[in-house]
C-alpha cells in the first residue's frame, strides 16, 4: 500500500507560510510516499514565482500541480523551468508553455499525475473527458497509478468526471472552488474521489479574498481590486491510500486544520 499526499489551492503568502510549515510533517508523521500541491494561486491568488516553486519543492512536494491561473503574471518560467515538476491543465490548445502530466518514480512506484480544467464558467478550451481518454491510451497498461488534478468551477462537471472514469484512475480530485466538500470517498470501481479538496490559506475570507472587498463586488457589480485576507491560515488537503499493484484507491481521508490544532488531531 502507497500514500500520497495532496494538498489544495495554496492562497498567497499566508498559505505559502503554512504549507511550508505543515507539509514536511504530515509527510513524516502520516509516512506519505508522494505528495503534490495546487499552486495556482501562490502568487498573491493568481499564479507563482520561481522562489515559490522553490519553497513548496523543499517543503516535500513531488509536483506542483495549476489551473486558470497557470499562465498568469510570471508563472510562465516555472512551467519552463527544469529543475520544477510544474504542471498546467492538459487541455489548454498546443502551443503554450509547460506540460500536462508528468510520471513520478519513487521507491520502486511510479506515480501518473495529470492536471486537466473543466469547461463550465471557465474558458472554452479541449474537452477534458476526451483529452483524458486519450492521455489514459498512451500511458495503460505500463502505467497503473494515475492520479488526476481536476481544475473545475462546476460540482456536476467533476462529479461527471468521477463517475466516467471510476476505475481507470488511482485519484480523481477536485480542486479550484477553494471550499472543502462533504464527499470524499472511494467510487465503486475504485476511484478515490472528492469534489473539491478546499483550498490552503485565510479561512476567515470569501475564497481567499478580503471579506469587505468581496461584498462590495458582490452589492455594486464593481470589479473592485482582489484583495486577499490575512487572517486565520488553514490547510486543506487529503490523503489517499491506493494498492500499487492494481492501481485502486483503497481509503480517501480529507483534513481541514490550523497550524495550532495540528498536534491535537489525527489525520488519518
Amino acid at each position: 500500500m502507497k500514500r500520497i499526499l495532496f494538498i489544495g489551492d495554496i492562497v498567497g503568502d499566508l498559505g505559502m507560510h503554512l504549507a511550508q510549515n505543515l507539509t514536511p510533517k504530515i509527510i513524516k508523521d502520516y509516512k506519505c510516499d508522494f505528495c503534490i500541491i495546487n499552486g495556482e494561486n501562490a502568487d498573491q491568488g493568481k499564479g507563482i514565482t520561481k522562489t515559490q516553486a522553490e519553497k513548496l519543492h523543499k517543503a516535500g512536494a513531488d509536483v506542483i500541480s495549476g489551473g486558470n491561473h497557470s499562465f498568469q503574471k510570471r508563472s510562465s518560467e516555472v512551467l519552463t523551468h527544469p529543475s520544477f515538476r510544474a504542471l498546467r491543465p492538459a487541455n489548454y490548445p498546443r502551443g503554450n508553455p509547460g506540460e500536462g502530466s508528468v510520471i513520478i518514480e519513487k521507491s520502486g512506484t511510479s506515480l501518473v499525475v495529470i492536471n486537466l480544467q473543466g469547461r463550465s464558467y471557465l474558458p472554452p478550451i479541449d474537452c477534458p473527458f476526451q483529452k483524458l481518454d486519450s492521455m489514459l491510451s498512451t500511458f495503460r497498461p505500463a502505467h497503473k497509478n494515475i492520479f488526476v488534478d481536476f481544475h473545475a468551477e462546476a460540482s456536476a462537471e467533476k462529479l461527471a468526471m468521477g463517475w466516467e472514469f471510476d476505475g481507470r484512475v488511482t485519484a480523481l480530485v477536485g480542486t479550484h472552488t477553494h471550499v472543502q466538500t462533504a464527499d470524499a470517498r472511494i467510487l465503486p470501481k475504485g476511484t478515490a474521489y472528492i469534489t473539491d479538496v478546499g483550498m490552503t490559506g485565510p479561512a476567515d475570507s470569501v475564497i481567499g479574498m478580503d471579506p469587505d472587498t468581496a461584498i462590495m463586488r458582490f452589492r455594486t457589480q464593481q470589479l473592485k481590486y482582489f484583495k486577499l485576507a490575512h487572517r486565520n491560515p488553514k490547510i486543506s488537503g487529503v490523503i489517499i491510500d491506493f494498492d500499487e499493484r492494481t492501481g485502486k484507491g483503497k481509503k480517501i481521508t480529507p483534513f481541514y486544520i490550523s497550524q495550532e490544532s495540528y498536534d491535537e488531531s489525527s489525520l488519518a
